[in-house]
């Protein structure tokens, strides 16, 4: 892997830090959590973490409200740990990517609370989305815009004598204030933020909800079944000039940092745009997380994704789950294992057994196609979603702005399992007084990284062999793929310029030959005789 281009090969672990361990007993992970197993992550293989938001905030969003940009949370830590933490994985051969928000910040921000302060026609205003309603009395929303989350996008603001005011734009959740992104100060300011980052040494950041930055001025009405192009809040033309002044940013560093972007677009050309070569670098592929186990689907989406991504010569990235999506162990035991974030089919019959088995076939699907790879906490040890929250311990806006009709999030984002046999299976210190901030399931007894440590069927054994075969195969990474002949329902390529590695995942419900000649380096499961059973993957090499 090219160290000045690191990003077009890498192997990247998201975690989530209120989830990924708790070194202080308050049932609420954090960097110290994190800085006690960064082992995990050397042994695991991996070539960068991403952190979720680790800033200050009142939490509305598990950190997507952002009080402040350049300091960490209290409840994760100071932002001498975080620079203390940035060193010791650089030590172990791993990079940092950070997480920005630039759509949105908390509204206790200090911004917004002076522009709540200072009252209509205030420069600090001018900061973010401010109107006056609709309506004789202007008691109605500005326009018809929906949050993300539920609910109107607006919210009414109180005046300094009581009286209804003005209405500002918020697209997720009410504490989640839109940055006004055609106002100087708001560029200049994100611009600063991710030096004050790279600075430090991160070495590169994830940009969340990248398309929506920019507004319709005119904030005009729209139906939501038939939005007009341009549409009024997502994808507009201006958001690339933001990239490219972040792209010379970025590469204006002796070991350039890596800008990645969250895009989600269903048209193939607009995403290929943010990763033209003076933008983005990488944008996350949805559409391969979203895809049905099914093996057209699956080569279709793998096509278009390099179809895309060769014009503007940018990595194709390939993830299964993230922190807002079903975990795909749970997908994938489903009548209907595809994703979209309108179907999430939360509480629908799964075949765990089923999904585990795909999931360890995807898992060599996955690494074995030419980019980066995003792995989410937890994947490795092969836990599902939980389903079974209470309701009174839920926690995600999605879930709260919509009365329980979306379950929300919070099944991909329960603590991690570490070791022992009963919760909080050392996610928290013994004699821990604070429970786990979501409680982890008894059946996680056997999905720990102790229990899984050194057993050889595991699937976070399967993941170590996995990732340390591919950082030595010169084959795997970025670089050339060709598909193979093979029989319905089976995938089959090649890797590399000379063929000598190939990939077969089978995805029929019956056993198949081999359609390759080769030995196998690696496999999901056992063969049967020289056939390879339904939903398993293998890697071949000549010899």
């Amino acid at each position: 892997m090219g160290e000045h281009a690191w990003w077009r090969s890498a192997v990247i672990y998201q975690i989530y830090p209120r989830s990924f361990a708790d070194s202080d007993g308050d049932g609420i992970g954090d960097l110290g959590g994190v800085r006690a197993h960064l082992p995990h992550l050397a042994a695991l293989g991996v070539d960068a973490v991403w952190f979720n938001p680790w800033y200050a905030s009142p939490q509305a969003d598990a950190g997507y409200d952002v009080a402040d940009y350049r300091a960490i949370d209290p409840v994760f830590g100071t932002l001498a740990e975080a620079e203390e933490l940035i060193r010791e994985a650089h030590a172990l051969g791993i990079r940092i990517i950070v997480d920005v928000v630039p759509n949105h910040c908390s509204a206790e921000h200090p911004w917004f609370r002076e522009a709540l302060r200072t009252g209509p026609g205030s420069a600090a205003r001018d900061l973010f989305w401010f109107r006056r309603g609709r309506g004789a009395g202007g008691e109605l929303p500005p326009n018809n815009w929906r949050s993300i989350f539920g609910g109107p996008a607006w919210t009414r603001t109180t005046n300094a004598d009581g009286t209804p005011g003005d209405w500002y734009l918020h697209l997720f959740a009410a504490e989640q204030p839109d940055l006004n992104w055609e106002n100087p100060k708001v560029r200049e300011e994100f611009e600063d933020v991710l030096r004050f980052w790279f600075d430090r040494g991160a070495d590169g950041v994830r940009i969340d909800s990248a398309a929506m930055l920019m507004k319709d001025t005119e904030l005009a009405d729209f139906e939501l079944d038939a939005p007009p192009f341009p549409h009024p809040y997502e994808d507009r033309d201006e958001v690339h000039d933001v990239y490219r002044a972040w792209r010379a940013l970025a590469d204006s560093y002796p070991q350039p940092r890596a800008l990645i972007g969250e895009v989600w677009l269903p048209d193939a050309e607009r995403f290929a745009a943010y990763m033209r070569p003076d933008e983005l670098h990488t944008a996350f592929n949805f559409a391969f997380l979203g895809c049905a186990w099914e093996a057209g689907a699956l080569r279709s989406v793998i096509d278009s994704t390099l179809a895309v991504h060769a014009p503007v010569g940018a990595p194709a990235t390939w993830v299964l789950s993230n922190h807002d999506v079903p975990r795909h162990v749970t997908r994938y035991g489903r009548v209907d294992t595809s994703f979209t974030l309108e179907y999430r089919q939360l509480g629908a019959p799964t075949d765990r057994s089923l999904g585990l088995r795909r999931a360890r076939a995807a898992l060599l699907l996955n690494l074995a196609l030419p980019g980066s790879v995003y792995l989410y906490q937890g994947e490795e040890l092969g836990l599902e979603e939980v389903e079974d929250i209470p309701h009174a311990v839920r926690q995600d806006p999605m879930f709260l702005r919509t009365h329980g009709e979306n379950l929300g999030r919070d099944g991909c984002r329960v603590p991690l399992p570490w070791s022992g046999t009963r919760p909080p299976f050392g996610f928290s210190p013994p004699g821990a007084a604070g429970e786990p901030w979501l409680p982890q399931p008894a059946a996680w007894r056997d999905r720990t990284v102790e229990a899984q440590t050194g057993d050889p069927d595991s699937m976070l054994e399967l993941y170590r062999r996995a990732l340390a075969y591919r950082r030595k195969q010169p084959a795997l990474g970025d670089g050339d793929f060709a598909w193979l002949p093979g029989p319905d329902a089976v995938l089959a390529f090649s890797r590399g310029p000379d063929a000598a590695f190939t990939c077969v995942v089978n995805l029929s419900d019956r056993p198949v030959a081999l359609p390759v000649a080769g030995t196998v380096a690696l496999g999901s499961g056992e063969l049967t005789g020289d056939r390879l059973p339904p939903d398993t993957a293998v890697w071949m090499v000549a010899g």
